[in-house]
C-alpha cells in the first residue's frame, strides 16, 4: 500500500510543478505583451485618435541628432502653420520628401499619420510578441500558440518595414 501512496504523491507533485511552470510563464508572457501594449500606445494614441489633433504635412527639411524636422503645413481644421516642427525617428524619414503627420498636443512633435504612422507606432508590440512567443515556446511547451506570436510579431515588423520605406 506504501508504494501506491508515493506514487500518488509524486503524480500529484509533478502535476503542481507542471501547473506553477505554465502558470508562472504565462504570467510572464502576459507582462511582455503588456509592456508591448503600453510602449506602443504612447505614440500609437494619437495616431489611431487624430480626431481634435493638429494634422498636416511637413517636408523634411534636415536630420540631425537622431531627429528630422521641417516646416508643418496644416490640413486640419484649427491646426496653425508653424516653421519647424520635428520627426524624433529619422528611421521613419528621409530628407527631402513631404510626409503626413500629427502632431503631439502642446508640443512641436511630429508622428506619420496614416497607415505607416500607424504600423510604426506599434513596433514595440511587434518585439514583444517575438519576445513573448519564445517565453511560450520555452516556458510553456506550447508551440502552436507560440507559433501564432512569433508569426504575429514578425508580421509587424516586417509591415511597418515595408510602409516607412
Amino acid at each position: 500500500m506504501p508504494a501506491t501512496a508515493s506514487r500518488s504523491a509524486v503524480q500529484v507533485s509533478v502535476s503542481a510543478s507542471r501547473f506553477g511552470r505554465v502558470a508562472v510563464m504565462g504570467a510572464v508572457a502576459a507582462l511582455i505583451v503588456f509592456a508591448g501594449v503600453w510602449g506602443s500606445w504612447g505614440n500609437a494614441q494619437h495616431v489611431l485618435l487624430p480626431k481634435g489633433r493638429e494634422q498636416g504635412t511637413v517636408k523634411v527639411t534636415a536630420c540631425a541628432g537622431g531627429r528630422c524636422g521641417g516646416a508643418f503645413t496644416p490640413t486640419s481644421a484649427g491646426a496653425r502653420p508653424r516653421a519647424r516642427v520635428e520627426i524624433a525617428e529619422p528611421v521613419a524619414v528621409r530628407k527631402g520628401r513631404t510626409y503626413a503627420v500629427v502632431l503631439k498636443p502642446g508640443t512641436s512633435d511630429a508622428l506619420r499619420s496614416g497607415a505607416a504612422g500607424i504600423l510604426y507606432a506599434w513596433v514595440p508590440l511587434g518585439g514583444a510578441l517575438l519576445l513573448a512567443s519564445v517565453v511560450v515556446a520555452g516556458g510553456m511547451r506550447l508551440s502552436r500558440p507560440a507559433w501564432g506570436l512569433g508569426l504575429a510579431g514578425l508580421g509587424l515588423l516586417t509591415a511597418a518595414f515595408v510602409a516607412v520605406q
